[in-house]
This record gives C-alpha cells, structure tokens and sequence, in this order.
C-alpha cells in the first residue's frame, strides 16, 4: 500500500494586492499561495531526474492505466476568461 506524503512547510509572507477588484482575506491568500507553491515543488519534484531512481519515495504522477475514450476530445477550460464573459454578461443586464 502506497501512501502520499506531504512534506512541504506552510510559511506565511505579506499578502499581495489583487488586480480584480474582489476583496480576499489574508487567510484566503495564503491557503492559495500555499496549494501554488506546493504544487510548484511537486511539479519541480516530478520532474527532477532523481525521481526515477526513488520511486516509492516522494511524489508520483497518477497515469489512468484504462484511458476513457470519450475524454480523447477533452478541451481545457480557461476559467478566467469564462469568470469575465460571466461578469460581461451580468453587467450587460
């Protein structure tokens, strides 16, 4: 049984102005500081050239061993521009 576990340290740093307008709390900033720059040492980690010889150490990339056909034309999302078009439309009426 293989367990994920997560060593990277939460530190607080001064909170960034936004440029959208939307008024977050300090503690929402730092929660999304801290899922980005995890995600960024896992990314770094995963594809760092010794993560091949420890394996059943650190993180892994999940790969479906039974892909869905039906996901073969799958299109990402840009949420951000649907977030505008949204707000577009919501000030038009």
């Amino acid at each position: 049984m293989t367990r994920m576990v997560n060593s990277y340290k939460r530190t607080s740093s001064p909170r960034s102005p936004t440029n959208s307008g939307e008024l977050f709390t300090p503690a929402h900033e730092e929660n999304v500081r801290f899922i980005h720059d995890t995600w960024q040492c896992v990314l770094k980690d995963i594809r760092s050239p010794q993560s091949s010889e420890r394996s059943d150490r650190g993180p892994q990339e999940y790969v479906e061993k039974n892909p869905n056909p039906n996901l073969n034309s799958f299109t990402p999302v840009d949420l951000s521009d649907l977030r505008k078009r949204n707000s577009q439309d919501s000030k038009k009426s």
